[in-house]
């Protein structure tokens, strides 16, 4: 059975897998923003199998690390990270809004945040391969302005949200280039289209789908071989935005992410 930890587990798809996992026999990491709701759901998961939590802001990329750091001296036998955590769009005609460290938020928390924590964990998901990365993207992609990469010009928190999950996409291409050869793989998903989410609620969008319909591509990725460096439409192999797939746009990108990670 996996170690497995997951981001953004006290609510929606990530609440909904961590059940799923736990029952599974897997050993559940959830981490959560917020300790009371994180240590609600380590006991609501402890009744069905093995859980610990984490907590941690997203937002902070010092906080990032530190969880890294934390979940691979409290189990260096860590093999499945997902990356499940994200901020929607938000209300539309918000404002665009900053992490603690200044990025634009959304920009921070779908994409600074799981490439930081990715990079905290890889030495532990190294040398317990074979190793999965998950990456929770969405269809909704859109490449960045390498001339603004964090949208200080012309805001929109859609286009926020879609230009984060483009670099999550190209990144995780990028990453599985990087790790192979090493038997840990990274893939980037799609999980369902609007799905019963605070998220998507929050945006003014009637849900399409159920968590339970986003989980069954999430799960397949963290508990099966499917192979490393590819985008899935929840189960079925997909194409992400092309663009994701451009040498070009992906050195940019990795010169983009390494700057504003360095801030």
């Amino acid at each position: 059975m996996s170690t497995v930890l997951i981001t953004g587990a006290t609510s929606g798809l990530g609440r909904y897998i961590a059940f799923e996992l736990v029952r599974d026999g897997h050993l559940v990491l959830a981490h959560g923003r917020d300790r009371a709701r994180t240590e609600q759901l380590v006991a609501e998961l402890r009744t069905e199998g093995r859980a610990e939590g984490f907590v941690a802001e997203l937002a902070s990329l010092a906080e990032v690390r530190e969880l890294g750091a934390r979940v691979a001296e409290a189990h260096p036998e860590l093999d499945v990270l997902i990356n499940n955590a994200g901020l929607g769009g938000g209300p539309h005609g918000s404002g665009r809004e900053l992490s603690a460290d200044g990025h634009e938020l959304r920009l921070a928390v779908n994409y600074l945040a799981p490439v930081a924590l990715t990079r905290a964990l890889l030495p532990v998901l190294r040398a317990n391969a074979p190793a999965r990365i998950v990456n929770v993207g969405s269809a909704g992609q859109e490449p960045l302005d390498f001339a603004d990469p964090e949208l200080t010009r012309g805001y929109s928190g859609v286009s926020a949200y879609c230009r984060s999950k483009f670099a999550l996409a190209a990144h995780t291409f990028a990453l599985a280039e990087e790790l192979a050869g090493t038997g840990v793989s990274v893939n980037v998903l799609h999980p369902a289209t609007y799905m019963d989410t605070a998220m998507v609620r929050d945006a003014g969008v009637t849900p399409w789908k159920t968590v339970a319909d986003g989980a069954p591509g999430v799960l397949a990725l963290a508990t099966q071989d499917l192979g490393t460096g590819s985008y899935f439409d929840g189960t079925s192999p997909s194409r992400a935005h092309e663009a994701a797939y451009d040498p070009e746009v992906r050195g940019r990108l990795a010169s983009v992410t390494d700057q504003l990670l360095a801030m």
